[in-house]
C-alpha cells in the first residue's frame, strides 16, 4: 500500500464536499449543511490563510479517499488537535485508519515537536473512540449534551495522548505503512 497526504488543491474541493455530505460521514460530523460549493470554496480560503492548522487529502494507492486535518496547533502550549475521515467506501476496514492515525502521531511528535495531541469523538462514535484508545490516546472527559443535532443533545468525547506515552507504548510497536506529507 502507498499512502500519501496529499495538500488540498481547489481541484478537491468537490470530492471533499461529496465526502463530507455522504451520511455515513456527515452523522459524526457537528454540524450537517447544505451542499454548496461557494460554502467549499470559502472554508477553502479560510484553511488555507490559517497557520495553525494543517489539511491533507488522504490518497492510498493513487486513489483519493478521505480528508485529515491538525488544527489549532499551539507551539507556545505544544500541542494540537487532529480529525479525519475516509469518504471512500472502497478503503474501510482495510488498516487505513490504522496508519492514518500512527503517521499522524509521529509527525505531531517528531516533524512538527509538540506534547500532546488531542481530539473530540461523538460518543455515539464507538469505533473511533476505540481506535484512538488502541494507538494510545485515553478519555479525557465527557461533556454531555454538547452538540445539538438533528432534534437531539448529544455527547461528546474529549481524548488526548502525550508524546511520553506515545514513546513507551505505541512507537515501533506496531507495524506502520509510512505515508508521504506533502
Amino acid at each position: 500500500m502507498k499512502l500519501v497526504f496529499k495538500n488540498i488543491k481547489p481541484d478537491d474541493l468537490e470530492m471533499i464536499l461529496k465526502w463530507r455530505t455522504m451520511p455515513e460521514v456527515s452523522k459524526y460530523m457537528y454540524t450537517d449543511f447544505e451542499p454548496s460549493m461557494a460554502k467549499q470554496k470559502k472554508w477553502y480560503v479560510q484553511i488555507s490563510e490559517d497557520q495553525t492548522r494543517k489539511d491533507w487529502v488522504i490518497n492510498v494507492d493513487g486513489e483519493d479517499v478521505g480528508l485529515l486535518s491538525i488544527v489549532r496547533i499551539d507551539n507556545v502550549n505544544r500541542r494540537c488537535e487532529w480529525a479525519y475521515y475516509l469518504g471512500s467506501p472502497n478503503v474501510r476496514g482495510k488498516g487505513i485508519g490504522k496508519n492514518v492515525e500512527l503517521n499522524v502521531l509521529e509527525y505531531v511528535f517528531e516533524k512538527l515537536g509538540l506534547n500532546k495531541l488531542c481530539c473530540e469523538v461523538l460518543k455515539e462514535n464507538e469505533l473511533v473512540v476505540k481506535i484512538h484508545e488502541k494507538y494510545g490516546s485515553v478519555v479525557e472527559g465527557n461533556r454531555r449534551q454538547q452538540i445539538y443535532k438533528n432534534g437531539e443533545f448529544l455527547d461528546i468525547i474529549e481524548m488526548g495522548i502525550l508524546k511520553e506515552d506515545w514513546e513507551k507504548n505505541i512507537h515501533g510497536k506496531h507495524e506502520l505503512v509510512k505515508a508521504v506529507f506533502e
